[in-house]
């Protein structure tokens, strides 16, 4: 064989092992997701983690509940009745997710994938009287839920799949760096595919940061920066929800191993 053939040879080889390093690669990534509800001593709150070339780029501890309407015949068969479904986020459900630098995505699935919740953050800069300052928030939501599930659903008519989203959110906003906490019971509305019925969404013991983790497993633990205390919508009086500063040291702060509150 010439030097020309074995060239085009070893450039065909080099191909394959490519493809073949970048399938393994996208594989791999998939697989970089944890659920660590083991860890929570709160038996209602599930902890995500979500890792990209081997370290933490999302976490999210939380509670949810899913407040589902839906519809059955009445006792006369002819007319329909209302009922309500309540949907918790049960433990050990099974995660997803990606991350970006200014966009992150957490996936949540469970029962056999009846239930899935999706929740999209964004990062985004903002010219301000102070210069150009960066927030994240969350800016979707969507849960699909199968009605023909007996565990929560009693005799759905047109049972089946629907899809409920949130619709033009902007919730959990905090300046980029930061952590989002609040321990307080929030709401968001969920419009349904299912003709004329709104989903509420539940979200309590919320921790979250999708963007800026400086070390694997950790919320950062630092002091509150300016403005970071406020009010959200849903809260009981009393109770505020925080954004957390990311320290400039580690000597600067507290750490906590996913410490369960």
């Amino acid at each position: 064989m010439d030097l020309r053939g074995r060239a085009f040879l070893s450039v065909h080889r080099l191909r394959i092992l490519l493809m073949l390093f970048h399938t393994m690669a996208q594989i791999m990534a998939e697989q970089e997701v944890e659920n660590l509800s083991g860890l929570s001593t709160n038996p209602e709150k599930d902890i995500f983690v979500v890792r990209e070339n081997g370290t933490t780029c999302l976490m999210a501890e939380f509670a949810a509940k899913f407040i589902v309407p839906y519809d059955v015949w009445a006792s006369n068969y002819v007319d329909l009745i209302t009922e309500q479904a309540d949907i918790a986020l049960t433990r050990g459900a099974e995660v997803n997710g990606r991350c970006g630098s200014n966009e992150s995505e957490l996936q949540v699935f469970w029962v056999d994938r009846a239930y899935a919740l999706k929740m999209l953050f964004l990062k985004e800069s903002h010219n301000t009287s102070k210069g150009s300052e960066a927030t994240w928030r969350l800016s979707k939501v969507q849960f699909v839920y199968d009605s023909t599930e007996k565990t929560h659903f009693k005799d759905a008519v047109s049972a089946g799949k629907h899809t409920a989203n949130s619709h033009h959110l902007s919730a959990l906003v905090t300046p980029a760096g930061k952590s989002y906490e609040c321990q307080a019971q929030q709401t968001i509305s969920l419009a349904s595919s299912d003709p004329q019925k709104t989903v509420t969404m539940i979200l309590s013991a919320v921790h979250i940061q999708p963007f800026d983790i400086i070390s694997d497993f950790v919320f950062s633990e630092g002091k509150l920066g300016s403005g970071g205390m406020r009010k959200e919508e849903g809260m009981a009086d009393g109770e505020r929800c925080m954004g957390r500063e990311l320290p400039g040291s580690q000597d600067s702060t507290i750490w906590i191993f996913l410490q369960a509150q």
